[in-house]
C-alpha cells in the first residue's frame, strides 16, 4: 500500500475517534456540572477538561472568561481549535475523500453524511439547549462509522491501518481522561472525610464510567460500590473492557503485526512491550508507584509509538 494512502486511512480513523472521545469528555463534564457544587468546583472541572486535551493555551488566546458555554463552544464548534469536534469531523471527511477509492461506498457516505449533518445541527439552536443530545449523536455516528468499516471493507491493509489509528487514539484519550479525573476526584475519596466524600463522589465516578460506556460493565465485573482503584483497574488492565488501555494495545499490536515490514521491527517491539507491561501489571503496584506518573509515562510511550508508525508506514512528518 502507498504510504500516502495508509496515512489518510490512519488519520481518518484517528480524527473520527478523537471527535467521539471529545464528545464523551464534554458530556461527562456537562453532566457533573449539573450536580450540586460550588462555582469554583464547576470551573475546575472545565479547566481540567482543557488540560486533558492540552488546549488551555489555545482557549486563553480566544476567550476571556472560563465557563461552560465558552469551553463547549471552543471544543465543539470553534474551527480555530484543530481538536474541536467540527475540526475533527472535517479532517476525517477530507482524509476519506482523499482515498475514496480505498473505501467502500458505505464508509464514504457515512463520513460525508456525518460532516454535512453536523454542520446543519450547529446552525440550529439545539446545541446550547441540549448539549447532551449533540454529544450522543457524535458518539452514535462514530459507532456507525466503525461498524460500517468492519462490516463492509475487505480485511486487508486498509482496514488494519484504520484499526491502528482508532485504537492508538482511544488509548491516548482513555489515559488522559483517567489521569485528570483520578487526580481531581480520588484525593477527596481517600481523605479524612472519606465516607462523606464517597457518597458525593459516587455520582462523579458514575459519570466518568458512563463517559467510557463502562458503568454497566463495572457493575457486572465488580458487583460493588464504585471505588477509584477499581475504576483504574477496569480502564487500565481489564482485557475484556473495550476502552481499556490493555484492550487498545492488543488491537494496535495485532494490526501492526498484519502490516509489519522489515523496518517496523523496532516499532512492533515497542508496541509489544507496552502491551506486555499492561498484561502483567497489577493495579496495587501501579497505585503504589503513582498513577499520575504511570499514565504520564504511558502517554509518552504511545506518543513515541505514533511517531514510529508514521516513520515506518506513513507520510513522513515535515521537520
Amino acid at each position: 500500500m502507498l504510504s500516502r494512502t495508509a496515512d489518510h486511512l490512519f488519520w481518518m480513523a484517528r480524527y473520527m475517534e478523537r471527535a467521539e472521545n471529545t464528545a464523551r469528555m464534554l458530556d461527562v463534564n456537562y453532566q457533573t456540572s449539573l450536580l450540586p457544587q460550588s462555582a469554583e468546583e464547576a470551573d475546575q472541572g472545565w479547566r481540567g477538561l482543557l488540560s486533558i486535551s492540552e488546549l488551555t493555551w489555545g482557549f486563553n488566546q480566544h476567550y476571556k472568561e472560563l465557563n461552560a458555554r465558552n469551553v463547549m463552544d471552543f471544543m465543539v464548534r470553534d474551527e480555530a481549535n484543530f481538536s474541536s469536534i467540527v475540526s475533527c469531523l472535517r479532517a476525517a471527511r477530507e482524509n476519506a475523500r482523499a482515498v475514496r477509492g480505498a473505501l467502500t461506498t458505505e464508509v464514504w457516505e457515512t463520513q460525508n453524511q456525518t460532516w454535512l449533518e453536523f454542520n446543519r445541527m450547529l446552525k440550529s439552536t439545539d446545541f446550547h439547549r441540549d448539549p447532551s443530545a449533540l454529544f450522543e449523536w457524535v458518539k452514535f455516528r462514530s459507532h456507525l462509522s466503525r461498524g460500517v468499516t468492519v462490516g463492509t471493507m475487505l480485511q486487508d491493509e486498509a482496514l488494519h491501518f484504520l484499526r491502528i489509528g482508532t485504537f492508538l487514539e482511544r488509548a491516548d484519550n482513555t489515559a488522559r481522561l483517567l489521569d485528570v479525573k483520578f487526580q481531581s476526584l480520588a484525593g477527596d475519596f481517600f481523605g479524612s472525610n472519606a465516607k462523606e466524600a464517597q457518597e458525593v463522589d459516587f455520582y462523579h465516578w458514575s459519570a466518568v464510567l458512563r463517559s467510557v460506556s463502562g458503568f454497566e460493565v463495572y457493575r457486572k465485573v465488580y458487583r460493588n460500590v464504585i471505588r477509584p482503584e477499581k475504576v483504574a483497574e477496569l480502564l487500565i488492565l481489564r482485557e475484556d473492557m473495550p476502552r481499556s488501555l490493555v484492550a487498545c494495545m492488543q488491537e494496535v499490536v495485532g494490526n501492526l503485526q498484519m502490516v509489519a515490514n522489515d523496518q517496523s521491527r523496532e516499532t512492533l517491539r515497542r508496541a509489544g512491550r507496552i502491551r506486555a507491561d499492561l498484561q502483567y501489571g497489577r493495579i496495587d503496584e501501579i497505585l503504589a508507584t503513582g498513577l499520575h506518573a504511570y499514565l504520564t509515562q504511558f502517554l509518552d510511550r504511545v506518543g513515541d509509538l505514533g511517531v514510529g508508525i508514521s516513520r515506518d508506514f506513513l507520510v513522513p512528518v515535515a521537520a
